[in-house]
């Protein structure tokens, strides 16, 4: 008896220290470091994943984290100053033999204010991840608000067709979209990539002709003008490519 408890003593004492010694490491390592370590056996990896997620380190890597100004990209949301901004667009120069830089069309979140910044392609900023979010296209009024449907919770979002950009033509009843959320601000939204729609006007073909246009002009019921083969008319259904609005094929019957 005297045996075991002395066991259960030294047992007891061994967890003591291996609890302090976790806290300690969790106040100065990363948790892919702790939970890469080969002495983490499953009981352990938890103690320490517990330790970490209640560490500022671990609210700081939920919010973003940082990367280099090359890897920004249009859509992306970054955090400079104390500002939250949406990359509208990013370009890329490089002056004589100086450093490459990067401009940035920015937008902020919070005022709408639009901007531009200048960045290294090496300096470091924060990005701050975005919840995406799918929703049904309901309708559009006149002052150009968008009405959207949660399918879920059947909870409505209204949202201004700028989120949408150009693609704001391609909405149609019941479409499934998806849209783009910071603490509950919609940043910007999108349609499918291949979208069905009415040719409303197109040259007819051209009879008696040899040599007949591969392509011609035609007219699609959102008012774009693309181009599509010689055979297609007026009133088909076809499919669009949403992001270059070019055409794709006949739509199935």
């Amino acid at each position: 008896m005297q045996a075991v408890a002395a066991k259960l003593s030294k047992s007891r004492t061994g967890s003591h220290l291996l609890t302090r010694t976790l806290t300690t490491l969790a106040l100065s390592s990363p948790l892919s470091n702790l939970l890469s370590s080969p002495s983490c056996d499953t009981n352990t990896c938890l103690t320490r994943t517990s330790l970490l997620t209640t560490s500022p380190w671990s609210a700081t890597q939920h919010r973003g984290a940082r990367v280099q100004g090359a890897d920004v990209r249009p859509g992306n949301v970054i955090q400079k100053k104390d500002r939250i901004y949406q990359v509208m667009k990013v370009d890329h120069s490089h002056e004589g033999r100086g450093k490459a830089t990067i401009k940035l069309e920015l937008r902020d979140v919070d005022s709408g204010n639009k901007t531009s910044q200048r960045l290294g392609t090496e300096e470091t900023v924060d990005r701050v991840f975005v919840m995406s979010k799918s929703y049904i296209y309901m309708c559009t009024d006149r002052d150009g608000k968008v009405l959207l449907m949660d399918p879920d919770t059947l909870d409505q979002l209204e949202v201004h067709e700028d989120v949408f950009g150009k693609n704001a033509k391609y909405l149609q009843e019941e479409m499934k979209v998806r849209v783009e959320l910071f603490n509950g601000t919609p940043l910007s939204a999108s349609v499918p990539k291949h979208v069905i729609c009415t040719v409303k006007e197109a040259q007819p073909p051209i009879k008696g002709i040899a040599a007949t246009p591969k392509d011609k002009i035609a007219t699609i019921q959102n008012g774009f003008t693309i181009k599509v083969p010689s055979h297609i008319i007026a009133g088909e259904a076809v499919v669009i490519d949403t992001e270059d609005d070019s055409y794709v094929r006949r739509a199935k019957a």
